[in-house]
């Protein structure tokens, strides 16, 4: 399959989504408890018993999420042991987790304008450098800030035509 280009690219239905990055960020994060577990792993909590007090998730299902983010590399586990207690493991952010914060962030926000009270935000987002209130926008890259009503899908250098009933056949 040849790589399309902007000219050639007719209608998004002739887009071969095999290779979809949304499709393929879901198969990682998208199931409800994987993102929670970031999120409290985000916040802070990086021991088992945390997580699982604060969320309410079962044990069983904690443990596979757990399993699976250290698998994709999104945390890392870390040995500590308290006092006469045997070593356990916590979990930490690894470089691709801090990568997935503005998909949080996004969410958040989402949440706190269309969902919530925005008034009465229940998490806000600072930055430690000086303590401003952090926010997700989408910018482009001539530096305007783009409402996401004037944003518009189009083929990147990975995209492939979806093939055609011609060509299946020959």
């Amino acid at each position: 399959m040849a790589t399309l280009r902007y000219s050639e690219f007719m209608e998004w239905r002739e887009l071969d989504l095999g290779n979809c990055s949304v499709a393929a960020t879901l198969s990682l994060v998208g199931e409800r408890w994987t993102l929670l577990i970031m999120r409290e792993v985000f916040a802070g909590l990086h021991r088992f018993d945390e997580i699982a007090d604060h969320l309410g998730v079962s044990r069983r299902v904690l443990s596979e999420r757990l399993r699976q983010l250290v698998e994709a590399g999104l945390l890392e586990r870390r040995s500590y042991q308290e006092a006469g207690q045997r070593s356990r493991p916590e979990y930490h952010l690894t470089s691709h987790a801090h990568d997935l914060q503005w998909v949080l962030a996004a969410l958040l926000q989402y949440g706190d304008t269309h969902l919530g009270d925005p008034a009465a935000a229940p998490v806000l987002l600072h930055h430690s450098g000086c303590g401003g209130q952090v926010h997700v926008e989408l910018r482009c890259s001539c530096g305007h800030e783009v409402p996401g009503s004037e944003v518009e899908p189009g083929p990147g250098p990975g995209a492939l035509r979806v093939p055609s009933e011609e060509a299946t056949l020959s």
